[in-house]
């Protein structure tokens, strides 16, 4: 898998996710014990896995490393009394006891071997991690299908606190196209398409807008994170599917009879040679 890096606000700190889906999210209720697993290549037993855990603006931290015939070596400020780090056969698991507001990130799994290195990653989401006031919500969740060429504007609202002196500084909106393969970061939000209104004299609610014209290509998922405090918090997803024009089915059909008549007369040709050859055979006799 690919590791994508990626600027997300004007200092220019880097946020780093894999190329995996977004589905690859983990919630669980802050105080829970939680395990995060990651699959390894069979039966390879020189590969050497690294746990990391990385919260957004901050870079990787090595949480443990193993060998699958070695105990793990945990890495500065991780120790087995609050988390374990295992292998079974094919799969890595890393457990945390009992999770705290500072466990929500995200876990990348790195599976190393001589020729070649796999990433995966988990973000971990705490319910009930009340270091982070927000709510996220996206709309529409369905577009009605659109032609190639029409425009579209997908909608993030942001309810926060107005005056978080625990989480200084502006919130970051991010938006993702999510295929069937990997995600794709798309647009880095900034001053513009953004509404901002207070909600009360404690919270304000903002709406950031993406539009663009789709093309044919343009089909898929499209998610809003945001960025804030260390944290990034997914919008449920809208998903835009590209309608067909009159004239790409036209063609299509067209290129369809075409096929067919060819392997109709290819199949006329061969037939017709093999009952002459027969015949030329039988007369020979």
């Amino acid at each position: 898998m690919v590791n994508v890096f990626f600027p997300y606000s004007v200092s220019h700190v880097l946020f780093k996710l894999t190329a995996d889906t977004l589905d690859q999210v983990t919630t669980v209720q802050l105080g829970e014990p939680v395990t995060l697993t990651c699959v390894l290549p069979p039966g390879d037993l020189s590969s050497k896995i690294q746990w990391y855990k990385q919260r957004a603006g901050e870079t990787l931290k090595l949480i443990a490393t193993l060998r699958q015939t070695t105990q793990p070596q945990y890495g500065q400020g991780f120790n087995a009394s609050r988390l374990e780090v295992k292998d079974n056969k094919n799969i890595s698991s890393l457990t945390i006891f009992r999770t705290i507001p500072e466990d929500e990130g995200m876990y990348h799994c790195a599976v190393m071997e001589w020729n070649v290195n796999t990433w995966s990653a988990t973000y971990l989401l705490l319910k009930g991690n009340t270091h982070r006031n927000i709510t996220v919500r996206q709309w529409p969740t369905v577009l009605d299908p659109v032609r190639a060429g029409d425009p579209v504007t997908l909608n993030c609202s942001v309810l926060s606190d107005s005056d978080n002196k625990m989480c200084p500084g502006d919130l970051n909106v991010l938006w993702f196209r999510g295929q069937n393969s990997h995600p794709n970061i798309i647009y880095v939000d900034g001053k513009n398409q953004t509404e901002c209104k207070k909600q009360s004299d404690t919270q304000k609610s903002c709406v950031h807008r993406f539009s663009k014209k789709v093309s044919s290509s343009d089909a898929g998922t499209y998610y809003c994170a945001v960025v804030t405090c260390g944290t990034i918090l997914f919008g449920d997803g809208t998903q835009l599917q590209i309608e067909t024009s009159i004239c790409s089915l036209m063609a299509s059909i067209v290129i369809f009879l075409l096929c067919a008549v060819f392997v109709l007369i290819v199949t006329a040709v061969l037939t017709y040679s093999i009952r002459k050859n027969s015949s030329k055979h039988c007369k020979g006799n």
